[in-house]
């Protein structure tokens, strides 16, 4: 299976010994403590810092970065293409992921990637679909199928896009070179919060060298 070529992921709703759902002090929703996913084998709980007082400490505390290039993203920044917030993106992990139906790509560069992040998340930079030399594979890993020469997205997986943030432009660009080689726009959305929204609501990250949680 494609997704097990990169990612081992299960995702279950979390309940308690007695069938109720755990109780925290920070909660994701009124319903949601956390969720439970096993990447490469490694079990990784997201949930948000339980320290009510925790503070980021890393660059994502920057109000302001030099333009060009980091220019704030309009919500929808491509036509056509759907806008995630974290409770739709954590419901993709879940339903998606899980089902094999769809991938979390992290857009970034890799020494991004290698820092920390969204736990269950494949790293394919958005270099990487300007370069022919690379779009075949990657067109493939994501469930396309390419027949007389044409490509047939009938199958293809539905993508789910982000890097750093509402300032960053690496899941944007990939996402229009994903378009313009004809993949369905259906079938790609973009989580615009990125890393930068995901640890300021204090969700889990993963590292993908050490295979452990990142303390942010």
């Amino acid at each position: 299976m494609r997704a097990l070529l990169f990612v081992l992921l299960t995702v279950v709703w979390v309940f308690g010994a007695n069938g109720a759902k755990e109780k925290l002090k920070v909660n994701i929703t009124k319903d949601i403590p956390y969720v439970d996913v096993d990447v490469w084998g490694v079990p990784i709980r997201i949930m948000r810092i339980q320290d009510t007082n925790h503070k980021l400490r890393n660059s994502y505390i920057r109000t302001s970065r030099p333009t060009p290039p980091f220019y704030i993203q309009r919500f929808q920044p491509i036509p056509g293409i759907e806008t995630y917030g974290e409770l739709e993106t954590i419901k993709f992990i879940r339903d998606k992921l899980n089902n094999d139906e769809g991938l979390l790509i992290d857009a970034r560069m890799p020494q991004w990637y290698r820092q920390g992040t969204i736990p269950g998340a494949m790293n394919v930079p958005f270099t990487m679909l300007a370069q022919k030399r690379y779009v075949d594979k990657v067109l493939s890993l994501f469930g396309a199928q390419k027949k007389n020469g044409k490509w047939d997205f009938s199958n293809a997986l539905t993508i789910l896009f982000f890097d750093n943030g509402p300032w960053c432009q690496q899941a944007v660009t990939a996402m229009k070179h994903l378009v313009a080689l004809g993949y369905p726009k259906n079938k790609i959305k973009y989580y615009r919060g990125g890393m930068q929204y995901w640890q300021i609501v204090g969700l889990t990250v993963f590292n993908p060298v050490t295979h452990k949680e990142v303390k942010y």
